[in-house]
């Protein structure tokens, strides 16, 4: 069967979907992709639900916010590849030992681009007793804009993921504060379809959570310069050695899967997080948002 994936953005943090592709491992599983790119972040989802592609990836933030508006849309992830939280907080000055609390009267300039990365920071925030409203927060900037303020001093510290991260510490004026990585499972990044699809469709969904598992077993086996050479066409803007780096940062935290099954704490953690910054009304449950069986199948886990 051919397939239309809606991709979400370009990113690193986004490597093992473009490495199952570079892989051939949805070919190997009779599946035809063709990766088209989404025409925002905020409407790949849409986009799949209306018919411009069969599946999609993306946050389950998406997922939520749908199924908030509207339950019949039938919006469900059925395999999760980001684990974890990809973004940094990068700060100008060294810290030994990072606390959320050290957020307090420092200049912060958060992501623009997507709003996971806030709606996260700031359960953070609100779990160690600590108001959102209280940060001086720079907002509506650009992570290129926030990378350039920082190493002029403009701000203190700045929310960005790879290889805003790596560049900024190799060149020695940027230094890691948090990884987000390292709060534990945080559902940030899934393949999404409609349970009506998957009712349609049921072989070639299978098929395609084998290419995952094929997929992440492989990163799992290698190390971050292999699955940077695998992806490199993807994202061309970033030198060789730039990337490898990043990848091997992201896979020291653990970022991607080792199995494709969706983690139920990751997923509440992020309902969770955006109960807690009033962007979502239910409190959804795991099964709400995933159809889990494919995966569960493939890893033995069922």
């Amino acid at each position: 069967m051919s397939i239309v994936l809606l991709e979400n953005f370009r990113a690193v943090f986004y490597s093992p979907f473009y490495a199952a592709i570079a892989l051939g491992a949805y070919a190997a599983e009779g599946v035809e992709v063709e990766l088209r790119m989404s025409a925002a972040a905020d409407r790949t989802l849409r986009a799949m639900l209306t018919g411009e592609g069969q599946v999609s990836w993306g946050g389950p933030m998406r997922l939520m916010h749908a199924l908030d508006k509207a339950p019949e849309s039938g919006a469900v992830a059925f395999c999760e590849v980001v684990g974890r939280d990809p973004f940094y907080l990068i700060g100008r000055e060294p810290t030994d030992a990072f606390r959320i609390h050290d957020l307090i009267g420092r200049k912060l300039g958060t992501v623009s681009e997507v709003p996971t990365p806030w709606y996260c920071l700031q359960h953070d925030l609100r779990l160690a007793g600590i108001d959102p409203a209280t940060i001086a927060r720079t907002t509506g900037r650009t992570m290129t804009e926030n990378f350039v303020s920082l190493q002029a001093g403009e701000l203190d510290v700045i929310q960005v993921f790879e290889p805003f991260a790596r560049k900024a510490i190799d060149a020695g004026w940027g230094h890691l504060w948090y990884a987000a990585a390292t709060r534990g499972p945080t559902s940030y990044t899934t393949l999404n379809t409609t349970r009506e699809f998957i009712a349609r469709n049921p072989d070639t969904v299978m098929r395609m959570t084998r290419a995952v598992q094929r997929t992440l077993e492989w990163i799992a086996a290698h190390n971050g310069r292999d699955l940077a050479e695998v992806v490199a066409d993807y994202l061309p803007e970033i030198p060789a050695t730039a990337l490898a780096a990043c990848c091997t940062d992201y896979k020291a935290l653990g970022l991607w899967n080792t199995t494709p099954v969706p983690q139920r704490a990751g997923i509440e953690w992020l309902r969770d997080a955006m109960l807690s910054a009033g962007t979502i009304r239910t409190r959804f449950s795991y099964e709400d948002l995933v159809d889990a069986r494919f995966a569960e199948s493939v890893t033995g886990k069922s």
